[in-house]
């Protein structure tokens, strides 16, 4: 699997903070073997996170796309919005577990507004700001991300001949 990592942060695009979801995605991608291909920081602009997400979905690359950052409530916060321009189709329980995970944690998950889905032959999966955050985020949904990937990708595998490992 191939994977890419977008980060939205005005300050980090402006070289303002120094990013530290980004690589802590990264690193624990590689930990279970996928190649991240591609990384980027953007502003939190619409346009901009759109223009992201369509040219890394559209150009087949990346069967995964992460970003991290901009799932709020704060009036910069717009990659949920940007990200639901772009999906073909919704996967809400992804957002559904991330946020249900993270209650256990901390009450600040209800203000959550990530969000996932497809585009093309990439799964997207919004993941929050914080490296911590973004990590326990997607160890929260990574059971179900390699089939996913596998049926959006045409895989014609029964959903039954998942092995054990790969349930709950």
């Amino acid at each position: 699997m191939k994977a890419a990592v977008l980060t939205l942060s005005d300050k980090g695009a402006r070289g303002e903070r120094q990013d530290g979801s980004g690589p802590a995605l990264q690193n624990w991608l590689a930990a279970r073997g996928i190649v991240v291909i591609k990384s980027a920081i953007v502003a939190d602009e619409h346009d901009q996170i759109v223009a992201t997400l369509k040219e890394w979905a559209d150009d087949g690359e990346a069967d995964l796309i992460l970003t991290t950052g901009g799932t709020g409530v704060s009036p910069r916060d717009v990659t949920p919005e940007a990200t639901m321009a772009v999906l073909d189709r919704v996967i809400p329980g992804f957002g559904e577990v991330m946020r249900a995970r993270s209650l256990e944690k901390t009450h600040h998950a209800m203000i959550s507004r990530a969000v996932a889905g497809i585009r093309g032959r990439s799964l997207i999966i919004n993941l929050p700001g914080s490296p911590k955050g973004a990590v326990e985020n997607i160890e929260a949904v990574w059971p179900a991300v390699p089939h996913a990937v596998e049926k959006i990708q045409g895989s014609t595998r029964d959903c039954a001949d998942v092995t054990s490992s790969d349930q709950r």
